[in-house]
């Protein structure tokens, strides 16, 4: 039978790119958002929420009693655990997200036996802003799962990557193992997020720091320390990475000459452009959007204009 989740009555505000609910023990959802509220019924399994390459901004939500605020990036991870009694759940911009649904029972009892794990500990913590290298690598192989033909062999891949998913969620995030990180004084939401709006209405143009420290009302000195431990990236390698990630997005949804999106997301130069996705991706551009899009690529004006290019 497949597993019971909750996104549909949860995430009402979204659009739902994709499903796939097939499996005993794995639900996965690829989901577009608008800035705003969600709704917060009692989450009826455990949901883990990957940002994805496209959008990020500040999530604020209460859980339990505990209000958190944290900006959202890609690759970062949220937990919900099942029963959370959330009372909010706002986005301050857009954003897409990969949700995967867990069983309430992780694993097994005597799988957890096995191992010398006491089923009664194995509840996960209630918390955001999670920078998990490890569940982005586990997790990133599903959403291929949403976008490709089914082959015979799927159940046991899925079966695989819930079974380390979950191992690696009981050995790190539950509520006897996890230390929430001690959190310094940062930049407050509201001037983050001005920073944020600038960044993304400015990633055409040379964007310097002296500008950026400005929206935050900080010398330069003081805001690249803030906005380091706020985001856990530079100013500068924060800059790059939105560029990257909307040239990749452009990539994947039209057939734009590559020295355009260059041009368009602040790179310069089509040279600099592939310098710099190379080393970010392992790809040039031209790489990256054959890769991703394969058949589907066509050209300007040729494509069937419902037929959606999401490859991302």
């Amino acid at each position: 039978m497949p597993l019971s989740t909750h996104g549909d009555e949860k995430y009402r505000n979204s659009e739902k790119l994709a499903e796939a609910k097939d499996w005993q023990h794995l639900g996965i959802e690829h989901r577009k958002f608008e800035a705003g509220r969600q709704e917060t019924p009692v989450p009826i399994c455990n949901e883990l929420v990957l940002l994805l390459l496209s959008g990020g901004g500040i999530v604020s939500r209460t859980g339990n009693g505990e209000t958190q605020t944290s900006l959202a990036r890609p690759g970062m991870t949220y937990l919900v655990p099942v029963g959370t009694q959330e009372s909010r759940l706002e986005l301050s911009d857009r954003m897409e997200c990969l949700h995967l649904y867990l069983p309430p029972a992780l694993l097994d009892h005597s799988a957890l036996a096995d191992f010398d794990v006491d089923p009664d500990k194995v509840e996960i913590v209630y918390a955001d802003g999670l920078a998990d290298h490890v569940i982005f690598q586990i997790c990133s192989p599903l959403r291929d799962l949403l976008y490709r033909p089914r082959q015979p062999t799927d159940a046991l891949f899925v079966e695989g990557i819930q079974t380390a998913l979950a191992a690696h969620l009981i050995g790190c995030y539950t509520i006897d193992r996890w230390q929430p990180p001690e959190r310094s004084p940062s930049l407050d939401p509201r001037r983050l997020q001005r920073v944020i709006d600038f960044i993304e209405a400015s990633l055409g143009t040379d964007i310097r720091l002296d500008e950026l420290a400005a929206q935050a009302c900080l010398s330069p000195f003081h805001f690249s320390r803030l906005f380091r431990e706020a985001t856990g990236l530079s100013p500068h390698r924060y800059v790059t990475d939105r560029r990257v990630q909307a040239a990749r997005h452009e990539l994947t949804h039209n057939d734009a000459p590559l020295v355009q999106i260059a041009l368009d997301f602040g790179f310069g130069s089509q040279a600099n452009f592939t310098r710099v996705f190379r080393k970010a991706t392992g790809l040039t551009p031209g790489q990256y959007r054959e890769l991703c899009c394969g058949s589907l690529q066509a050209k300007p004006g040729r494509r069937d204009p419902n037929q959606r290019r999401d490859c991302s």
